[in-house]
């Protein structure tokens, strides 16, 4: 189970990843940083930026549907090899779908999410239905 618990707590960092380059890309827009409306000068971002930020916010989306099917196998005790294995192909499809949204490659950034989201959808149904 500590396996599943450490997948979990790295996906649990991926958004806070995520900000550092959506940071960069404020800072460079004129004035930089702003710290008292961070929210309306990402909403006016553009290329990088606005990727950075959608990447970003999708982090925290898809973190709640991974911690709920984590939940499940903590739960059922299913935290079986396959399971370990989908948990980690959910992590790695995390890192590549950043890297994919901050470099413009969209048809490949959607496969990678396919395959996170059924990583995850796998490990809930395996919880509910049994290996």
């Amino acid at each position: 189970m500590n396996i599943i618990f450490t997948t979990l707590f790295i996906t649990m960092l991926l958004p806070f990843l995520a900000k550092a380059p959506l940071v960069i890309a404020m800072n460079r827009q004129p004035g930089g940083y702003n710290n008292r409306y961070p929210r309306k000068q990402q909403a006016a971002l553009t290329g990088f930026g606005e990727r950075a930020t959608a990447a970003h916010y999708n982090s925290f989306e898809a973190l709640a549907i991974y911690a709920s099917a984590v939940l499940m196998v903590a739960i059922s005790g299913t935290a079986d090899a396959v399971t370990i294995g989908l948990a980690w192909v959910f992590v790695a499809s995390r890192i590549l779908y950043l890297i994919c949204y901050w470099y413009d490659r969209s048809s490949i950034r959607s496969l990678v999410w396919l395959a996170g989201i059924v990583a995850a959808f796998v490990m809930a149904g395996r919880a509910i239905w049994g290996s």
